[in-house]
């Protein structure tokens, strides 16, 4: 079992989401966050006034899913969320240990 999360420009989440659901991938995660990489934020103009605006609006998607399912899952996210232009985002891999749906107990590749 693997734990995909992913950091998306916010406007291609919707596109993220049914791309997942169209692999067979019914849960997720969705976190608003702020982040810069390469993109090191832009400045904007307000009120007359130039500033900075370092942090810029993404959002992090995180989904358990079984190894059979990962490279799927990777590329649908990859072509999903892609506009090709600076600030996509990035996808990271990590594996999972144990999962456990605690309605009913059941654990491993049964709980995702």
């Amino acid at each position: 079992m693997k734990l995909i999360t992913a950091v998306v420009k916010p406007f291609k989440l919707d596109d993220v989401r049914e791309a997942l659901s169209d692999i067979g991938i019914a849960g997720i995660t969705v976190t608003e966050v702020k982040g810069f990489g390469r993109q090191k934020g832009h400045t904007e103009l307000y009120r007359g006034a130039e500033y900075v605006v370092d942090f810029l609006p993404k959002a992090k998607i995180e989904a358990a899913v079984s190894d059979e399912l990962l490279e799927q899952a990777l590329e649908v996210i990859t072509t999903a969320a892609n506009t090709g232009k600076i600030g996509d985002g990035k996808i990271f891999v990590t594996n999972l240990e144990q999962v456990i749906r605690i309605r009913t107990g059941e654990t491993g590749n049964e709980a995702i």
